[in-house]
């Protein structure tokens, strides 16, 4: 197996011990275990809990803004980056939410990256051909969804949930 593709492996592997065990049962043993190494073999990848982290962290990143960079491009108009936050950030957000409890439980510094790459999105956002305060409460209103999904915070029901999703693609359609 290729080493990229056994790195991936691997923070996947840590991303569903998180999300099926709990942190609490987050070792680099049972990250091992849970993608088929040996802990040597997590180790010569992942010198530490914390390396696993960052790998984690830094690769969510990189495909979240691949995912967002592609989606955006495919649209011109105004509230095109929104509408790609909206797909993108609502997607798939289990390996960003594992990433993000490790990095939160373990040490609130690893989570300078993420802190980093929200300035640019946010800079994105208010750039977006919309007024920039609603840019900004469609963007907040977006990770709020994340957020009470991530934590069954009252999570919507699936088609209310849609409703509230149509609503925010309506508003990225407005004119600023």
């Amino acid at each position: 197996m290729k080493k990229r593709a056994l790195n991936e492996e691997l923070l996947d592997a840590a991303s569903r011990v998180i999300n099926t065990k709990g942190f609490s049962n987050f070792s680099l043993a049972n990250v091992a275990e849970e993608a088929g190494v040996s802990k040597g073999g997590l180790l010569h990848h992942f010198p530490s809990k914390r390396a696993l982290i960052e790998g984690g962290i830094t690769s969510v990143l990189e495909k979240y803004t691949t995912s967002l960079e592609q989606k955006s491009a495919l649209d011109s108009n105004p509230g095109h980056t929104l509408r790609a936050y909206i797909d993108v950030s609502l997607k798939d957000p289990e390996q960003m939410e594992a990433g993000l409890l490790a990095a939160i439980a373990t040490d609130p510094e690893l989570l300078k990256p993420v802190q980093d790459h929200y300035l640019v999105w946010q800079k994105r956002v208010e750039e977006d051909g919309l007024d920039p305060v609603l840019a900004t409460i469609i963007r907040l209103a977006i990770d709020g969804l994340w957020f009470c999904d991530m934590f069954g915070f009252a999570p919507l029901e699936n088609d209310f949930r849609e409703k509230v999703l149509e609503e925010l693609y309506s508003l990225t359609r407005q004119d600023g």
